[in-house]
């Protein structure tokens, strides 16, 4: 009999285990548990209390994962069962330790906790701690977070398996190379063309074709002019009679606006004669481009008989795409490398911006002065131009990996501290190497996210859009 007895209590314990277990699951354990402890227990334990405390959420009466805030009802028309405070077994776990946090009013300093948020973003809160079906903890939301739904809270062991970095946006000088090709060209500043004022007959022409280089004062041809001839029979005589040898008034200014050399002047003075021909002299150094003047000829005043270029100094002019040309400044530094002088590089500046886009190309034409000493610089070669661009004074400046253009807008996260990260919007200016000028919406000293940003904007786009899709329903 004893034997029974025992074997009838020992199967009532497993029964009332296992079905408490199961029916735990389903938030009913409290009610088998006690049908059970009547049934077979008797007088053995005390009965379990009825459930007692404020209805906290509502849950799916088939026990699925689905939990609800206010009252609501299946697809198939049953109403969700409330979960009362004593039957929440997270709720009676952590209620002594969190009861200062949640139930007693915050001390001084200290943030409220409002309610704790699905991990996943999904509409399900909760006012206490607890886990989601894969065990994540629920995130809390503090007093005055919920306005500003799109900033993304993150644990510390996120940040360091995510990889978020940032940097301090900083008061800077922004610049970077603009890259573009060039062609080397003739200054026309220092291109002389040799003509005739007057008309002259060419008696002699000197040993020099396209492409000889020249000295200043080197004899090019000698002419003769009947109209010099006879101003300079004039300004003879007027010697002769005690006029005076000033080159700047009398038949010597006459002389000069003809287009005589000052040296044939000066020699008309002091001989008192003037010669049969008179040498034309080179204007100035350099290599002749063209060469039309031939011994006999009759030149009228006005032809082209030499065309001279100085190379001292050559220009570089550069094509800028559109978009390269408002960054770059008149006196800005260049550098040159033409192709068939691998090593060697030329230093200029910007000596204008041409006030003119190619329509076609979308492009601008960038002139730029370069010393050309040693001659080795030719035109029409081909350069590879670097052009320094930007402003020269400070400016707020954040890394370019900071930045998150989308096309539509340009945003940057601000780390608030505590694993929060704010996304702001800001104004872009010039776009260096290296950094990106913030002309509106960060100041400088402010911390910046320069890394994993990407990863912080889809959470935060995705909390932004859930806060808007469940605004009634997130709250509980």
């Amino acid at each position: 009999m004893t034997t029974s007895r025992f074997l009838l209590l020992f199967s009532s314990l497993a029964i009332a285990g296992g079905g408490g277990y199961a029916a735990g699951t389903h938030g009913l354990a409290t009610h088998i548990n006690k049908i059970i402890s009547e049934q077979a227990l008797g007088e053995t334990m005390p009965p379990a209390a009825e459930p007692a405390g404020k209805v906290i959420y509502y849950r799916h009466p088939d026990g699925l994962p689905e939990y609800a805030a206010t009252p609501r009802k299946t697809a198939d028309g049953r109403d969700f069962i409330g979960v009362r405070e004593s039957e929440d077994v997270a709720f009676e776990t952590v209620k002594k330790a969190t009861a200062e946090k949640v139930e007693a009013p915050p001390t001084t300093g200290e943030r409220k906790i409002l309610y704790y948020r699905n991990p996943m973003g999904l509409p399900d809160t909760s006012k206490v701690p607890k886990k989601d079906t894969m065990g994540m903890d629920y995130l809390p939301v503090y007093d005055g977070e919920e306005a500003d739904s799109s900033v993304v809270k993150v644990s510390l062991g996120k940040l360091q398996r995510t990889g978020v970095k940032t940097a301090t946006a900083e008061n800077a000088i922004v610049s970077r190379q603009v890259r573009v090709p060039g062609t080397i060209t003739f200054d026309e500043r220092l291109v002389r063309i040799v003509s005739m004022r007057v008309n002259a007959f060419i008696e002699g022409v000197a040993d020099v074709t396209t492409g000889d280089r020249v000295l200043k004062g080197d004899e090019l041809f000698r002419f003769f002019s009947k109209d010099i001839a006879r101003a300079g029979a004039e300004y003879a005589t007027e010697l002769r009679g005690g006029g005076k040898p000033d080159l700047d008034v009398g038949g010597a200014l006459q002389l000069r606006n003809l287009g005589v050399p000052e040296e044939t002047v000066k020699a008309i003075a002091q001989s008192r004669t003037v010669p049969r021909s008179i040498a034309y002299l080179s204007p100035s150094d350099g290599v002749v481009l063209e060469r039309s003047a031939t011994t006999g000829m009759m030149a009228e005043a006005g032809d082209v008989l030499f065309r001279i270029a100085d190379m001292s100094k050559v220009w570089v002019v550069a094509d800028v795409p559109e978009f390269d040309a408002a960054t770059i400044r008149k006196g800005a530094q260049a550098t040159v490398r033409v192709r068939n002088l691998p090593g060697k590089t030329f230093e200029g500046t910007v000596d204008l911006i041409y006030p003119e886009l190619q329509s076609q190309t979308r492009t601008t034409k960038v002139r730029i002065e370069l010393s050309n000493a040693e001659g080795l610089l030719l035109a029409n070669m081909y350069a590879e131009v670097e052009i320094a661009s930007g402003e020269q004074a400070p400016v707020v400046a954040v890394p370019n990996s900071a930045v998150i253009d989308t096309g539509d807008r340009q945003v940057v996260f601000v780390d608030r501290g505590e694993g929060r990260f704010e996304p702001r919007d800001v104004t872009l200016g010039m776009r260096g190497d290296d950094r990106t000028e913030i002309r509106k919406g960060v100041e400088a000293g402010e911390k910046i996210v320069v890394s994993a940003n990407f990863l912080l904007d889809a959470e935060s786009n995705l909390n932004a859009a859930l806060n808007v899709l469940t605004a009634g329903e997130v709250k509980p």
